[in-house]
C-alpha cells in the first residue's frame, strides 16, 4: 500500500459515517422519486433550468458539480503527484478498459439487445439511432463526477486527478476517430465547444479554485474542519443534482417507461462489466485498493455530458440517439453509488488477493 493509501485509510477509519452516508441509498430513491414527480408537476420550472446552459453545459449543474468534487480536489497535494508513477498499472488498467473495451463491448450489447433481443418491443426506424447513442455514451470516459466516486471509495485523490487528466487529453484526439469507427461515419461532427468548456468547467477551473484555497487553509490550520464542514454539502449538492437530472427527464420517463426500461439493461450491463472487470485486473496486477477502486469507476463511467450533446448535433434533440443518451443520465448517478458500494464492501477480499499478487 503506498503512502497516500495509508494516510487515507487511517483518515477514513477514524471518521464516523454521518446520516447523509449511512443512508444514502434511501436519500437517492426519493431523490428520484421527487425529480420525477416535480419534473412532471412542474415542467415549466425545470425548463427554465434546463435553459441556462452554454454549449449544452447546464450552469446550474455545473455548479453543483462544484460543490460535489471541490473538497475532492482539497486532497490534493500536487507536491505528491510524483507518487503517482507507481501507479502505472491501475493507470494502465483503466486506459485498456476506457480505450479498448467499453466502447467495443457496448457496441456488441447495443446490436445483440437492440437489434436482437428488444427489436420487437422497438420503433424499427429507430434501432440504428438507439444504438449510436448508446455507442456515443460509452465513447468517452467520465471526467468531474469521478472526484465524488473516487470520494465515497476512498481512492487515491492524486491518481484520480492524473487519470482524469489522462483521459481528457486523450478524449479530445480520439473520440472522434473512436464514434467515426464505431458508427461507420466518415466525419464525425464533433461539439468541441461542449468538450472544451466541460473540461474548462469541471476540471481546470476547480483545480485552480480548490489549490488556492488549500493553500489559504493549510496557512492557517483550517484544512481538516472545513473538509469535515463541507462533506455534507457534497452530498447534499449531489442529490440536489439527482433531482435536477430526474426532473429534466421526468415527463419522458412517464411518457416512455418500457424504451428507457430497455435502453437501460445495455447500460446496466455495460457498467457492471467493465468495473468489474477493472476492479478484478487491479487486483491480479496487485494494484493497491485505493486505486483500483476509482480505477473500476472510472472505468465504468461515462462523459453523459459530451455524449448528450454529440447525439443531438449528429441525429437531431428528438431522435433515439438524443434518448439513449438521456437513459444514460438517468442511469449514470445510481448506478455508480452501487458500485462504489461494491468495491467498499469487497475491500478485505480485495486486498488480501491484491496481496498474494
Amino acid at each position: 500500500m503506498s503512502a497516500q493509501c495509508e494516510v487515507t485509510a487511517k483518515h477514513q477509519s477514524g471518521a464516523p459515517m454521518g446520516v447523509f452516508e449511512r443512508y444514502l441509498t434511501l436519500w437517492v430513491l426519493l431523490c428520484i422519486i421527487a425529480g420525477i414527480t416535480l419534473g412532471s408537476l412542474l415542467p415549466a420550472v425545470f425548463q427554465t433550468i434546463g435553459q441556462l446552459e452554454v454549449a449544452q453545459v447546464n450552469l446550474p449543474v455545473a455548479l453543483l458539480i462544484w460543490l460535489m468534487i471541490i473538497p475532492m480536489l482539497l486532497k490534493i497535494d500536487f507536491h505528491a503527484l510524483h507518487e503517482v508513477g507507481q501507479h502505472w498499472k491501475g493507470i494502465g488498467v483503466t486506459l485498456f478498459i476506457n480505450w479498448l473495451v467499453k466502447p467495443f463491448s457496448m457496441a456488441l450489447l447495443g446490436w445483440l439487445f437492440i437489434r436482437v433481443l428488444f427489436a420487437d418491443w422497438l420503433p424499427a426506424d429507430q434501432l440504428d439511432s438507439y444504438i449510436a447513442g448508446l455507442i456515443l455514451l460509452a465513447a468517452a470516459p467520465c471526467t468531474a463526477m469521478v472526484f465524488v466516486w473516487s470520494n465515497l471509495s476512498n481512492g487515491d485523490a492524486n491518481f484520480t486527478l492524473s487519470q482524469v487528466a489522462l483521459n481528457d487529453t486523450i478524449m479530445i484526439f480520439a473520440f472522434a476517430p473512436l464514434v467515426g469507427l464505431l458508427l461507420g461515419i466518415s466525419a464525425i461532427s464533433v461539439p468541441w465547444d461542449t468538450l472544451f468548456l466541460s473540461v474548462l468547467i469541471y476540471i481546470v477551473i476547480p483545480v485552480i479554485v480548490s489549490q488556492l484555497l488549500r493553500h489559504f487553509l493549510l496557512t492557517h490550520g483550517k484544512l481538516e474542519a472545513t473538509l469535515q464542514r463541507l462533506q455534507p454539502a457534497s452530498l447534499v449538492a449531489l442529490l440536489v443534482t439527482l433531482v435536477l437530472l430526474f426532473g429534466f427527464q421526468g415527463q419522458q420517463v412517464l411518457a416512455q417507461p418500457l424504451i428507457i426500461l430497455l435502453l437501460a439493461i445495455p447500460i446496466l450491463i455495460q457498467v457492471y462489466f467493465n468495473s468489474m472487470l477493472s476492479y478484478w485486473l487491479n487486483r491480479h496486477f496487485g494494484v493497491a485498493h485505493c486505486v483500483a477502486a476509482p480505477s473500476a469507476l472510472i472505468g465504468a463511467s461515462n462523459f453523459f455530458e459530451l455524449a448528450v450533446a454529440t447525439a443531438i448535433v449528429l441525429f437531431g434533440f428528438n431522435s433515439g440517439a438524443a434518448l439513449a443518451t438521456v437513459v444514460g443520465v438517468l442511469v449514470e448517478v445510481p448506478v455508480m453509488l452501487s458500485v462504489v458500494a461494491i468495491v467498499n464492501r469487497t475491500r478485505g477480499w480485495y486486498e488480501a488477493g491484491a496481496q498474494t499478487a
